[in-house]
């Protein structure tokens, strides 16, 4: 912890990327194991979601039971911590692959979701775009036998949701022009908008160092960052739980849960403040 907090007092100017274990104190699953490997079936591919209605069936069923605990998800002492590192002017941007907008509610504003976010629906047809919450109340008017089913959330926001007849869920479609509605956030096999990735990288290369924070890195769309930045010879410091994709390009690696190790800086501005 202590070679954490001289890396982040060392780098003025930090590039931060982080991933699904800095919100697993609040509540929501991880994909990986400690060996990065998945704990459960990938997520639904874009393929698959736009060209099978069996799987859009599947896919909103499971997200009507899981949005109520996700989407009352709070963020945790990472998220404050990292709030608070951008608040002393030390974070040139973060990055997340967090669905969630934790970050943003713990009061980070210099935020890129690159994976989107799930608060939000779209129209795949005409890009209308619909609060999730309101979503849900439609989706609940369709469907309402299944308002009361309750599973163990899963890391995308939906839910366990097993052993019933997918077939008989109505999704809505789209009221401007019956379009198919689908999360606004990047799906498996879809491409992560090109503004988003030009802004981060923009963003690493004026920061002098980069800090990893739950994230496993396997996912290429943000394991570039920190592949391009090590070959430009940033420090790269990662803190998470087990192995991940740029083992080998770090220059710091702790291996413990984000919010105990970013404890510490809430801890110093609670000092700084008495």
């Amino acid at each position: 912890m202590t070679a954490l907090q001289h890396f982040i007092e060392s780098h003025p100017r930090l590039f931060v990327l982080t991933g699904a274990g800095c919100s697993t104190d609040s509540g929501i699953p991880d994909y990986r194991d400690r060996d990065g490997e998945w704990k459960r079936a990938p997520p639904v591919t874009l393929q698959a979601f736009m060209h099978e209605l069996a799987t859009r069936q599947r896919y909103w069923a499971r997200s009507m039971t899981g949005w109520p605990r996700f989407g009352c998800a709070t963020p945790n002492t990472a998220h404050y911590a990292l709030a608070q590192l951008e608040h002393r002017g030390q974070i040139e941007l973060l990055v997340t692959q967090n669905v969630d907008r934790l970050h943003q509610r713990a009061g980070s504003k210099r935020v890129i979701d690159l994976h989107g976010r799930l608060d939000e629906v779209r129209c795949m047809a005409c890009d209308w775009r619909q609060p999730r919450d309101a979503f849900q109340r439609l989706l609940i008017e369709c469907n309402p036998a299944w308002q009361h089913l309750d599973a163990a959330i899963a890391p995308d926001g939906d839910a366990d949701l097993e052993g019933h007849d997918f077939t008989q869920f109505d999704i809505p479609s789209c009221p401007h022009c019956g379009g198919i509605m689908k999360p606004d956030v990047v799906f498996f096999g879809e491409g992560v908008p090109r503004e988003r990735v030009d802004a981060a990288t923009q963003a690493w290369r004026v920061a002098n160092a980069v800090l990893v924070v739950g994230s496993s890195l396997m996912v290429y769309s943000g394991y570039r960052f920190v592949q391009a930045a090590a070959k430009a010879g940033k420090p790269v410091a990662a803190l998470t739980l087990g192995r991940t994709r740029a083992d080998a390009l770090l220059s710091l690696k702790i291996d413990a849960p984000c919010s105990d190790a970013l404890a510490f800086v809430l801890a110093s501005e609670r000092l700084i403040a008495n």
